[in-house]
C-alpha cells in the first residue's frame, strides 16, 4: 500500500458558491435514490450513500430532511442521469455527469460551454474508453490498520487501496473498487463498523495527459464553466 493516485479537481470555487453547488448535487442524488428505492435508509443503500456524503460536506440535516420529503411529493420532478464527453483544450478528455429534467435544454448547454471554452464536445463512446468508472470510499484512518484492512477486503472487490488527503489536508484512506462491486464493498464496511467520510461512483482515467501551468487553466476554465451549471453534477478529467 502507498499514496494512492488522484487526479484533483482542477477548478476552485469560492466556499460560499463550491458548498450550494454540492448542496444542489446531493439534494439530486438523495431524489433519484428516494425515486428508485424509497426514503428509509435501512433498506435502501443509494440512500445510505447520500446520507454519508451529505455528511462530509456539512449539509444541514433539515435541508437533507427536505429534499427526502420533495422527493416523496407528487409534483417532484422526475431527473434523468445523462453522461456527455468531449475535450478540452489541450486534448484533455473530459466526462460530464448531469441530472435533467429537460434533455433539450440540457444538452444545448454542455455543448455551449465546450464551445465558449474552447473544446469539442463528442459523440457517445469518444471519450469514456480512456476512463473507468469505480466505486470510491475515503475512511478516516484513525483506529485503521491499512494492512489488515486491505486483506479483509480482497474478497469484496477491492481493486486499490491506499492513503491520499482531501481539499481540506485531511488525511484518508481511499478504496476503490469496480462499477459493480460498490454495493458488496459498501455493505461490507457497514458490516464493519467503518463509516466511510464519503462513498461516490467515480470515472477514473486509465492514463493521464501531462499539461503545463497555463494549459492547466485553460482546461480549468472550462471545467468551472460546466461546474457552475445547474444540470451537472460532476466533471472528471485525465489532466496530468
Amino acid at each position: 500500500m502507498g499514496r494512492i493516485f488522484e487526479v484533483r479537481k482542477a477548478s476552485m470555487f469560492a466556499r460560499y458558491d463550491r458548498m450550494a453547488k454540492q448542496f444542489t448535487r446531493i439534494g439530486k442524488e438523495i431524489a433519484i435514490a428516494v425515486k428508485a428505492g424509497g426514503p428509509d435508509p435501512s433498506s435502501n443503500a443509494a440512500l445510505r450513500r447520500c446520507f454519508q456524503n451529505a455528511k462530509s460536506v456539512n449539509m444541514p440535516k433539515d435541508r437533507v430532511e427536505a429534499a427526502i420529503k420533495r422527493a416523496q411529493g407528487k409534483e417532484m420532478e422526475t431527473y434523468d442521469e445523462i453522461l456527455y464527453e468531449g475535450y478540452a483544450p489541450h486534448g484533455v478528455a473530459l466526462l460530464v455527469e448531469t441530472a435533467t429534467d429537460n434533455h433539450v435544454r440540457t444538452v444545448a448547454n454542455v455543448k455551449s460551454h465546450f464551445t465558449k471554452g474552447h473544446g469539442a464536445m463528442g459523440n457517445s463512446g469518444s471519450v469514456a474508453f480512456q476512463f473507468k468508472k469505480m466505486g470510491v470510499f475515503k475512511l478516516n484512518p484513525e483506529g485503521l490498520n491499512t494492512d489488515d484492512l486491505e486483506l479483509e477486503l480482497i474478497d469484496f472487490g477491492l481493486e486499490e487501496l491506499g492513503e491520499s488527503t482531501t481539499e481540506e489536508g485531511k488525511e484518508v484512506i481511499v478504496v476503490r473498487v469496480g462499477f459493480t462491486d460498490f454495493g458488496n464493498m459498501q455493505n461490507a464496511l457497514e458490516e464493519k463498523n467503518i463509516t466511510p467520510i464519503s462513498a461516490e461512483l467515480e470515472w477514473i482515467p486509465t492514463t493521464t495527459v501531462p499539461v503545463t501551468d497555463a494549459q492547466a487553466e485553460d482546461v480549468s476554465k472550462l471545467i468551472e464553466r460546466l461546474e457552475q451549471d445547474e444540470d451537472v453534477q460532476k466533471v472528471f478529467h485525465n489532466m496530468g
